[in-house]
């Protein structure tokens, strides 16, 4: 299996890129990640810096998905998920919704056994790795890794776990895919401006899916997340709201109403995170309410 290194980063997603690997569809292959510091914190007093924020969430690759155009839909399923045996946490004073009641920037780091988080003495969670950043490149421009958007990047979607698929936009041939910014843990939200950031290994495969779907979206056993970002959460709320409503309507040919009242009965809305320059939110469609009306258009 082909494996890049977590030395081949890139810290914008962006068609001038050079590709860092080349794969074929259905191929799968690993991506070394560095944690969201780059792995430049360890102790309490090392400190993210200011200048350091233009190498926030370095992100493996790109990747060159052979058969790829432009206007496709890139599935991505996240096949596997390693973790190292240690997570840093960085606070900062006055930076976020809790800032206010930070004393003083501090790194703290929380060992890992036997897929446990070890917090103190007290307490200890079982960890849930997930990929906070994975896009791909957007056509004619380009977005720092620390920032969301409709090609995917730093979305913090505590869903994106071994076993989900990710369907993303190929903005340029070859979809130019990264990923990075693993998360031992995270909760919605990612209030305190950070998860558990570890280093790690994602093993991936990639498919282009040709008929429509809104992007970015999630697919898990058992449900569909559209995913949006804005400024705003309302704004967040509205773009993932159309994507759900799209998808009834248009893909599975329900009434507009009818798609109304289903996605107000079954589906759920959902913060992914608030911390980002753009906040990112998920609705959630239980697939068990879209079988009845899908005719093989993509479960």
């Amino acid at each position: 299996m082909k494996k890049l290194n977590k030395n081949t980063v890139c810290y914008r997603m962006s068609c001038k890129n050079k590709p860092a690997l080349y794969v074929k569809q259905d191929e799968p292959f690993c991506l070394e990640t560095m944690d969201a510091y780059g792995d430049r914190l360890f102790k309490k007093d090392d400190f993210f810096t200011k200048d350091m924020w233009s190498s926030v969430n370095p992100a493996t690759g790109p990747i060159y998905v052979e058969g790829t155009s432009q206007g496709d839909i890139l599935r991505v399923d996240i096949i596997q998920i390693k973790v190292r045996d240690f997570a840093v946490m960085f606070v900062e004073k006055n930076f976020g919704a809790l800032g206010k009641h930070i004393k003083c920037n501090e790194t703290k780091r929380y060992p890992i056994r036997k897929n446990t988080l070890f917090v103190n003495d007290k307490l200890n969670l079982k960890i849930e790795p997930m990929v906070g950043v994975i896009g791909t490149a957007p056509a004619g421009r380009s977005v720092l890794n620390g920032t969301p958007g409709e090609h995917g990047g730093n979305m913090d979607c505590k869903v994106i776990t071994k076993g989900t698929s990710v369907y993303l936009p190929v903005g340029v041939e070859g979809a130019l895919l990264c990923a990075g910014d693993i998360h031992a843990l995270m909760g919605d939200g990612e209030v305190c401006i950070c998860g558990a950031e570890v280093s790690g290994e994602v093993t991936l495969r990639t498919r282009v899916i040709r008929s429509f779907i809104p992007t970015p979206c999630v697919e898990t056993k058992n449900h569909l997340y559209f995913i949006g970002s804005a400024k705003k959460l309302d704004e967040a709320e509205q773009i993932v709201l159309d994507k759900a409503f799209t998808f009834l309507n248009r893909c599975l040919n329900m009434g507009s109403n009818d798609s109304a009242r289903i996605m107000s009965l079954a589906g759920d809305l959902q913060i992914c995170q608030v911390v980002d320059p753009l906040k990112t939110m998920r609705f959630a469609l239980p697939k068990s309410i879209i079988r009845p009306f899908n005719s093989g258009v993509i479960l």
